[in-house]
């Protein structure tokens, strides 16, 4: 096995395209994860995992082994999204834009207005590798929309440090070599980056433990949120949200929190004569539906999709994004009605 990579290697150095793509395919997954992580965008996550394979093809050549070729590839990711977050002109906020409906004030207006979900099944391989010692998060906590929202708001080498040590377990010496740095500024920057995420961590980052996947639990509550929201029972939904359950939309900035306000927020959807069928998915590790408003036609039209962050027995969040990563999903634009 060794010999076999190591001519791989040889191949890939003289220039071999095929050997190159056999040697990093097996890693592809979890670096656009790591890009994610860092950038919070997953179009954004996918142009720096190409600019990643692109700068490791280019510069196989130079590959000395003195790491492993996952930490080698690693560090190229890494700093193509230090670049990407200290250079990027970030998608801008979008005015309200759902005809008919006037929304409460919000509670405030949010700044990750870049955010996006990521589906599930790009997760299959990616979340499930081998974690260095140093790892402190759960590989399912570390993908969730709280993290990752979270981690949008440090400094970029902060977001580096803390990403590398504690979400993949990497040592401070190698995470000092991949930011071209030493082990103490790496330790120093992962100290100001917990206290940053503790003070930080965005609403619906502090909830309690979600049920497990799949489980009878969240099934049962899941079930609940579908029924009340295809059937607009604004009593019925209100009784599966937590007190401080918080509701964003991002690229729109407007974030509600409380479960007073959030009724309030879904009293106007749905007494503007709003209906909608929705879709099940995953995004994220959580519960996720394509949300489809029925049209006089007898046609469901894709209009986003909502993202659930489950809170023990209640809905501690809920996140709604643009109709356009419907596709991702494998969602359709539309569908007749049921």
């Amino acid at each position: 096995m060794k010999v076999e990579r190591a001519d791989l290697i040889s191949r890939a150095k003289a220039g071999d395209g095929d050997a190159f793509r056999e040697l990093t395919e097996p890693y592809r997954r979890e670096l656009q994860v790591h890009c994610y992580r860092m950038l919070g965008s997953l179009q954004d996550a996918e142009d720096a995992l190409q600019d990643t394979v692109l700068a490791a093809w280019q510069g196989f050549g130079g590959f000395e082994e003195r790491a492993s070729l996952r930490t080698w590839l690693y560090r190229i990711a890494t700093n193509k999204c230090l670049n990407a977050r200290r250079s990027a002109s970030r998608r801008p906020a979008k005015e309200w834009n759902v005809p008919n409906v006037e929304p409460p004030e919000p509670t405030r207006l949010g700044e990750i207005v870049w955010l996006e979900p990521y589906p599930d099944a790009l997760l299959a391989g990616a979340i499930d590798v081998p974690l260095g010692p140093e790892a402190r998060y759960e590989q399912k906590e570390s993908i969730s929309l709280a993290f990752v929202t979270a981690l949008q708001v440090l400094p970029p080498r902060q977001v580096a440090a803390l990403v590398l040590r504690d979400v993949l377990g990497f040592h401070a010496k190698e995470v000092a070599d991949m930011l071209d740095t030493s082990a103490e500024s790496v330790n120093s920057a992962l100290k100001r980056a917990r206290a940053s995420l503790e003070r930080r961590r965005s609403p619906g980052g502090d909830l309690e433990p979600p049920p497990s996947s799949n489980s009878s639990s969240e099934d049962d509550l899941v079930a609940k949120f579908v029924r009340a929201w295809e059937s607009a029972d604004l009593d019925g939904l209100v009784a599966l949200l937590a007190d401080d359950v918080y509701v964003s939309m991002p690229p729109l900035p407007f974030e509600y929190e409380g479960r007073d306000l959030v009724a309030r927020f879904c009293a106007s959807i749905f007494s503007a004569g709003r209906r909608f069928d929705l879709v099940p998915t995953r995004a994220n590790g959580q519960p996720a539906f394509g949300a489809y408003l029925r049209a006089p036609n007898g046609i469901s039209h894709g209009m986003g999709l909502y993202v659930l962050t489950l809170a023990g027995e209640r809905i501690g969040a809920m996140t709604r994004f643009e109709n356009s990563v419907l596709p991702w999903f494998g969602l359709p634009r539309s569908f007749p009605s049921r």
